[in-house]
């Protein structure tokens, strides 16, 4: 199973804004600091501001900021925003007609690992990943190398 790179981008920008919560911070900002494009940051400060764990201010002077403590965001309702689906398997979509209905249980194994894939990570908040203060002051981007560039790791 491979999280959506927007999932990887979604909790840098949260990690990095938990990093400052002094201040707002800008997209621009974060964009430039991970070597992600605007366009990405500004698709997903919007999801995650509907979802409400940002808070976002328009405007000269404006930005962004968690809109509740690290410590009250979870990282399983995180990947629930960011996630457009969680089908594992082909059966798993909407309106999809398996052709071993009634004779597979390979739904029920699935959905089950996918039960205990999102519980743990409903066991870890945002602070729980919080680098140590020294190595916020110090941010580097993630590079990925291979195929698997937007693999969350």
């Amino acid at each position: 199973m491979r999280l959506a790179r927007m999932t990887d981008y979604a909790v840098r920008l949260l990690i990095y804004l938990a990093q400052r919560p002094e201040r707002l911070c800008t997209i621009a900002e974060v964009a430039t600091a991970y070597e992600i494009s605007e366009t990405h940051l500004m698709k997903i400060t919007h999801q995650l501001s509907l979802a409400g764990w940002l808070e976002t201010t328009r405007g000269r002077g404006g930005g962004i900021r968690l809109a509740r403590p690290a410590s009250a965001i979870r990282l399983g309702g995180v990947g629930r925003t960011m996630e457009p689906d969680f089908f594992i398997v082909e059966c798993f979509a909407t309106g999809h007609s398996c052709m071993l209905h009634g004779s597979c249980e390979l739904t029920g194994v699935m959905d089950g690992a996918l039960r205990s894939f999102l519980q743990h990570l409903d066991s870890f908040t945002l602070a729980d990943v919080l680098p140590p203060p020294a190595a916020a002051a110090s941010v580097r981007p993630l590079r990925f190398h291979g195929r698997n560039k937007g693999a969350v790791r």
